[in-house]
Order: structure tokens, then C-alpha cells, then sequence
């Protein structure tokens, strides 16, 4: 998929994405920036990613795993702090969601404080269900 608009290319063209741009967006998020760059590395070669370019650099990124035939988890959403407020995460979310490939399949993600957004692509709350396991290292962390 390759989408441009005002500007900006969307993409899920993996060699595209900059790897140490996307490292550095992972590390000033509050849901990764425990990730070791081997984690993030191998979190994307399993995954379908979509890159935001403006003049070939990387200004945006997602990450969404699926088994391609009910489901999918969109995470990783991040626009680089100087392209915000430009609606660009909006256009990035609904191409995925749009996308020929994911828009069949029930969408999942998590968020602390972007719930305004993801609603106005058909997400919703869904606190009674929905549970979660941290990984061991997360866990041991806490522990120290």
C-alpha cells in the first residue's frame, strides 16, 4: 500500500522504514521505551508496519500484528513531536483501518490517552473483557 496525501507518503513498504528513526520514536513513548532495540527489530520483521515519509524521511510509524483472517492489534502508533497536530496520525489510522487487507478483520489496541482519536475509526472501550499479561522482564522489573 502506498498512499500519498498532502505530501506526506503512508506506506507498509518495509524497506522503506528507518530503523533508527523508529528506535528513537520507541524510546520517547510511554508503552515501549523499555523495549531493547533487538526486541523492537524483531517485533517488526513479524509484523506489518507502516511508515510516514515527508521528502523521504520517516515522520511516522505503526505497527499492526494479525493472523490475516479475524483479527489484527494496532500498535505503535507514533508521530514524530514537530509533525503533530497536523492530522497526519488521523490519515495513518484510517488508511490502516481502511486498508483492503484489515478492514474485515476486528481491530484491537491499546491506549492511555489517544481514546478521542481511535473512536472516530470505529474503536471502542472495552474494559469488561479485555485483559492483559506483561511479559517477565516488565514483571521482574517491578520487582526490583
Amino acid at each position: 500500500m502506498n498512499i500519498e496525501t498532502n505530501g506526506y507518503l503512508i506506506s507498509d513498504d518495509k524497506h522503506l522504514l528507518d530503523l533508527e528513526t523508529i528506535k528513537g520514536f520507541l524510546a520517547r513513548s510511554y508503552w515501549a521505551n523499555r523495549r531493547t532495540n533487538e526486541r523492537i527489530e524483531k517485533s517488526i520483521q513479524n509484523s506489518i508496519c507502516y511508515g510516514v515519509y515527508q521528502d523521504g524521511k520517516q515522520i511516522g510509524f505503526a505497527r499492526v500484528v494479525t493472523d490475516r483472517a479475524t483479527m489484527y492489534w494496532l500498535c505503535d502508533v507514533y508521530i514524530d513531536e514537530d509533525y503533530r497536530g497536523q492530522s497526519i496520525g488521523k490519515k495513518l489510522v484510517e488508511s490502516i483501518t481502511k486498508s483492503e487487507e484489515l478492514k474485515d478483520l476486528m481491530g484491537i489496541l491499546g491506549t492511555r490517552d489517544a481514546h478521542h482519536l481511535y473512536e472516530q475509526y470505529g474503536f471502542e472501550a472495552d474494559k469488561e473483557r479485555m485483559m492483559r499479561r506483561m511479559p517477565d522482564y516488565v514483571r521482574n522489573m517491578n520487582k526490583t
